[in-house]
């Protein structure tokens, strides 16, 4: 399959400016665009992405879009798709600062800001359930990241020894269990 560079640009960029709350909250609409829309990634691949874009330093919404654009297109479509995820973003906060000290003040601005956080929170949320389905989460082993959550949040441990923690528990899960690890 050949997608265009442009064809690629313009999805990331259409994902970019109509995204508000960030990398998580854009999840669910890339995976709706290169998965379920254009069919340019299988579930599994686009899991394994997010997987590896979660890791990496930097901006979760501009790494998945990186790595998409890289398993499509190399080494240009992952400079079509970054550039294209970003210049919105860009150019709406270049006008936001240029504007919002004069408007902040205003009741209407807090309001709308304070409208917005639900949703971003709903957002946010979405994701947590998609990828925990497609990465075959269940009743059955949810104590993971609820646990995981728990002693983040609660007892302050650092999610590097959380992922730590992860990869060496699953590396032993896949010895014990008999896998190709």
């Amino acid at each position: 399959m050949n997608i265009g560079l442009f064809k690629l640009f313009i999805t990331f960029f259409k994902l970019g400016l109509f995204t508000i709350g960030g990398g998580y909250v854009m999840i669910p609409l890339i995976e709706r665009e290169v998965v379920d829309k254009y069919g340019w990634l299988e579930r599994r691949d686009f899991v394994d992405l997010l997987a590896v874009a979660q890791s990496a330093p930097g901006v979760l919404a501009v790494n998945m879009s990186i790595f998409v654009g890289y398993k499509l297109r190399g080494v240009r479509g992952s400079v079509a798709a970054a550039v294209g995820n970003v210049i919105p973003s860009v150019v709406i906060i270049l006008l936001i600062a240029l504007f919002f000290n004069r408007f902040r003040e205003y009741e209407v601005v807090n309001n709308v800001f304070m409208g917005i956080r639900p949703a971003v929170v709903a957002l946010i949320a979405s994701p947590v359930f998609s990828v925990a389905k497609s990465a075959k989460v269940g009743w059955i082993n949810a104590w993971i990241p609820v646990l995981s959550a728990l002693l983040i949040v609660a007892y302050g441990v650092s999610p590097v020894y959380i992922i730590l923690a992860a990869g060496v528990g699953g590396f032993l899960w896949g010895k014990v269990k008999g896998g190709s690890v």
